[in-house]
């Protein structure tokens, strides 16, 4: 199994469970330096994090909790919201308490370094990786990329369709894949809306004359604009009363590769709660060089290319 994952995805693997479940396999991981998950129980207060271990007690010092805790450049929160929630880390050593039971001294901070080290590092843009989303703000989706590393998708790298906030589009603690548009200085930069398929390949799973289901995500004063998938929105006519985040059923009026226009008609908008669809990835290779948006037809060029 990969090493690098999301935090809460090595939990309930057979290795891990097997490892953390005796002293004996927590001092192999120790000096193999294999990294672990368990679930934290207790931020104390002085936000050491405490780790109750199915034979024994782990705890991880502040300052290990996370990568730029101990230089002031993660915030303390960071450590705060893992309580009840499974981080990864390596067993640094082994004593035992005052009733001798065995005492672990285990590091986050070290399992994010050799994560950062052995493998955000080694990506390359264009790079297709697996990620979760940990938390949604208006300007973007942050993404475990990896043992509780973070990296941002702005949200107009989300999708084609724009949308109001990314909790549109994804909640907390989904799995996703991504794409790695940048690396800096061992600092990732993502985008999503590359893997959600060109105007062409989502305009050919609609035919002029179906009715479909939609999301109005922009009403203006010549129509509005409707979402039919993450990566195509069509305009149609003006309808009165019609609102921001409705939901709507759709009549495809005309579909237009060479200007990417579909033109449509709002049979019946509505309240009701949207939930996206499981999202549909058109690239299966773990690398893309190009992504060209616009069909071959259309005279205006929209695309990426990763370098």
């Amino acid at each position: 199994m990969k090493m690098f994952l999301p935090e809460g995805k090595l939990f309930n693997t057979k290795d891990n469970l097997s490892l953390v479940s005796s002293e004996a396999g927590m001092r192999y991981a120790m000096n193999e330096g294999k990294i672990l998950e368990w679930r934290v129980s207790i931020c104390d207060a002085n936000h050491n994090l405490i780790v109750e271990l199915p034979k024994g007690r782990g705890i991880i010092p502040k300052d290990e909790g996370a990568l730029g805790i101990k230089e002031g450049l993660t915030r303390d929160i960071a450590l705060i919201s893992r309580v009840s929630k499974p981080v990864c880390f390596t067993v640094e050593g082994i004593s035992t308490d005052e009733e001798g039971k065995p005492l672990y001294n285990l590091s986050r901070r070290r399992a994010q370094e050799i994560c950062k080290e052995q493998y955000i590092k080694t990506l390359k843009a264009g790079d297709v990786i697996d990620v979760k989303i940990t938390h949604n703000e208006p300007f973007g989706a942050f993404c475990d990329v990896g043992c509780g590393i973070c990296s941002l998708i702005p949200i107009d790298c989300i999708s084609v369709s724009r949308i109001s906030h990314p909790k549109d589009r994804f909640y907390v603690g989904e799995d996703i894949k991504a794409v790695v548009k940048a690396v800096d200085d061992g600092r990732i930069y993502l985008s999503h809306k590359e893997l959600l398929g060109t105007w062409e390949e989502n305009a050919n799973l609609i035919s002029q004359g179906e009715t479909l289901s939609g999301v109005i995500r922009a009403v203006e004063d010549y129509g509005c604009f409707v979402e039919i998938f993450p990566n195509l929105a069509g305009l149609a006519e003006v309808k009165e009363g019609a609102k921001v985040g409705q939901r709507c059923s759709v009549y495809v009026k005309n579909i237009i590769p060479e200007k990417m226009k579909v033109k449509l008609i709002i049979v019946e908008a509505f309240d009701g709660e949207f939930s996206s669809p499981t999202k549909k990835y058109f690239v299966t290779e773990n690398h893309i060089n190009e992504w060209e948006y616009s069909p071959p037809t259309s005279p205006k060029y929209i695309g990426t290319i990763f370098e």
